[in-house]
């Protein structure tokens, strides 16, 4: 059985202390690939370092999550486009609109998450994209860019069936991570629903650790977990399940 962990922060201080053993619980409970997205201009530098020590395993993103959205924010702009062409990287992310941390900057959200769309599709890129409590927004600004063959990721999906229908039909996988653990989530009959071909695995770490590690820092061996949900769910084998998302990463990343 091969797993990834599509959404993971591996790079943040949380890991400081233990990363190599993280990464080694991770391999050892079939995670074989370890998603990066980015934060700013200022998180790149140690997520490429990530990547570098754990060649093969991890992978990077590049973007400015709409938390880090501020006055400077085309400045962090042209710093991560000079950096896109310095290294190479699977996805523009995390990028999106958060209305529920930031209000502040809600235009400058939203400006910025069309500039990076625009990167993305110059570039041929899936795009992961945040979108908290903004999915309204969200929709808005896509539809600027119906028929750019644009792809990417709902990452911490906790939408209904009426907004995962709508983000499958732009072409768009659904981020499942451990939210459809929680009790009374009602995510369960959202991915359902939505049917196992249009989603992949992730953990947000470290944030978001699935029942029963509600609460303290998630991992990406964690994943596993997720991955048992799924297979409650759709009433598969792990192995199942596993296959097939992990079939949906390396085609939507364009991994080999």
């Amino acid at each position: 059985m091969q797993l990834i962990d599509t959404h993971t922060h591996l790079y943040l201080p949380e890991f400081d202390p233990d990363r190599d053993e993280v990464v080694k619980r991770a391999v050892s409970n079939d995670v074989v690939r370890l998603l990066m997205p980015n934060i700013d201009a200022h998180s790149v530098d140690a997520m490429l370092a990530a990547e570098n020590r754990y060649t093969g395993i991890c992978h990077s993103m590049i973007g400015l999550h709409p938390t880090s959205v501020k006055e400077d924010y085309i400045q962090q702009l042209v710093e991560l486009e000079k950096t896109i062409h310095q290294h190479k990287f699977i996805a523009i992310g995390e990028i999106g609109i958060d209305l529920y941390w930031e209000k502040r900057f809600i235009s400058e959200q939203i400006n910025a998450f069309r500039k990076q769309i625009a990167m993305a599709i110059s570039l041929n890129l899936p795009v992961v994209i945040h979108s908290r409590e903004a999915f309204k927004e969200i929709f808005t600004v896509l539809a600027e860019f119906k028929g750019a063959r644009l792809k990417g990721v709902f990452h911490a999906f906790s939408g209904d069936n009426v907004i995962a229908e709508k983000a499958i039909s732009m072409g768009f996988m659904l981020g499942i991570g451990g939210i459809v653990t929680f009790k009374n989530s009602g995510l369960d009959k959202v991915v359902k629903s939505a049917g196992i071909e249009n989603l992949v695995l992730e953990t947000d770490s470290p944030y978001l650790a699935p029942t029963p590690h509600r609460g303290k820092r998630n991992e990406s061996s964690y994943i596993c977990i997720i991955n048992r949900k799924l297979a409650d769910i759709f009433n598969l084998e792990t192995d199942a399940v596993a296959a097939t998302t992990f079939r949906n990463t390396i085609q939507l990343f364009n991994l080999e």
